[in-house]
């Protein structure tokens, strides 16, 4: 009689064959860390960061067939500059846009100054030209939010933005003619209309990228319908 530790256990049965093809199928739509389950929204993230998280970042992945997920590109900071050449002269508008840019982006401003002496503009080295404010991780998120959905759509006669604003390195540059297109400016209080350029810098390293990614986000390109942001 044999032992009955040394006695065999019974085969296990194989799966259906249909199960084999459907687990095949589900990994099929990309690498695995861009087929996981999608994060859940964590209260207080910026509705686009976790739109970014849910949904742009395995559109990439399918879409250029990225592998690593550290190939897929991301937004690193986006930069609104105001340059005023009369600034020395007039400190109370410098001021004023100081003020506007705190509103607009929730976040203080520095004042940039001229790096060298231009005898003819009458500009000395270290006089103050303008204003910059740099906007990264939630704040990056909302206003850009804020400017896709609320202030574009407020520009007179609007029919999309340029798609030829790249610079070769996946950054794009667009020039804003007046600020009172955002909704946090009070027409009442602006003593003078002034525009500025927003610079919204990737690590794409490529323009097809970026503008995948921008197109991802809902930017209204020239000549396109943005899809639908839900997140």
């Amino acid at each position: 009689m044999a032992d009955a530790t040394t006695a065999k256990k019974p085969a296990k049965p194989a799966p259906p064959q249909g199960e084999k093809k459907e687990k095949k199928a589900k990994g099929a739509g990309g690498p695995a860390w861009a087929t996981d389950p999608a994060p859940k929204r964590v209260e207080g993230t910026p509705r686009l960061q976790t739109y970014f998280e849910r949904t742009v970042r395995p559109a990439l992945a399918r879409e250029f067939g990225l592998t690593n997920p550290m190939q897929v590109p991301r937004l690193e900071k986006i930069v609104l500059n105001v340059g005023m050449g009369d600034a020395s002269k007039n400190p109370k508008q410098l001021d004023g846009v100081l003020a506007e840019l705190a509103m607009i982006t929730g976040q203080r401003p520095v004042i940039t100054r001229a790096k060298k002496a231009i005898s003819n503009f009458s500009l000395r080295a270290g006089m103050p030209v303008g204003a910059r404010v740099t906007l990264r991780g939630a704040r990056m998120y909302e206003f850009l939010d804020r400017m896709i959905n609320l202030s574009l759509p407020r520009v007179r006669d609007f029919r999309g933005m340029p798609t030829k604003s790249f610079d070769g390195r996946g950054n794009y540059t667009v020039g804003v003619k007046e600020q009172m297109i955002f909704p946090e400016i009070d027409f009442d209080k602006v003593e003078k209309v002034h525009g500025m350029d927003i610079t919204i810098v990737t690590t794409a390293g490529r323009d097809d990228l970026a503008m995948a990614l921008l197109r991802e986000f809902g930017w209204p390109f020239r000549g396109e319908t943005p899809p639908p942001v839900d997140a």
